[in-house]
C-alpha cells in the first residue's frame, strides 16, 4: 500500500468518525478544497483554518455519515478515487431535505499532493 493511499485513507476514517483534526493532520497548511456539484464549484476553501472551521460546522449537519471508497485511479502527484456516500441528515435544510432523512450517493474525491501532503482536495458528486 502506497503512503497515499493510506494518507486517504486515514482521512475517510477520521471523516467517518466526525474526527476533524485527523482529517487534516496530513493536510499543507495551504490546503484548497473544493466542492462541486453538477459540474459547477459551490465551495471554495483556501487554508488549513477555512476548512476545519467548516468542517466543524458540517458535523452538525448529519447525525450520521459515512465514505465507503470503491476505487483509486493514480496520477503523477493526484490520487482520485470512486465513493460510495452514506448519511443521516441532523437538521432540516432550505432545499427541503428532512431531518432524520437518508442520503445514498456516489461521488468521486481528487485528492493532491506535494511531499506527502495534500495540498488540494476537491469533491464532486
Amino acid at each position: 500500500m502506497t503512503e497515499k493511499v493510506k494518507t486517504i485513507q486515514n482521512y475517510i476514517e477520521a471523516y467517518n468518525q466526525f474526527d476533524v483534526n485527523k482529517m487534516i493532520a496530513d493536510f499543507n497548511e495551504s490546503i484548497i478544497f473544493e466542492n462541486v456539484q453538477n459540474g459547477e464549484i459551490n465551495m471554495s476553501l483556501n487554508g488549513i483554518e477555512d476548512f476545519k472551521a467548516q468542517a466543524e460546522k458540517a458535523k452538525d449537519y448529519f447525525s450520521v455519515r459515512k465514505q465507503t471508497i470503491q476505487s483509486f485511479t493514480h496520477d503523477s502527484n493526484a490520487v482520485t478515487i470512486e465513493i460510495d456516500y452514506y448519511a443521516v441528515l441532523a437538521m432540516d435544510f432550505p432545499n427541503g431535505l428532512k431531518a432524520g432523512q437518508e442520503l445514498n450517493l456516489k461521488g468521486k474525491s481528487v485528492f493532491e499532493f506535494l511531499d506527502n501532503k495534500i495540498v488540494k482536495l476537491t469533491d464532486i458528486s
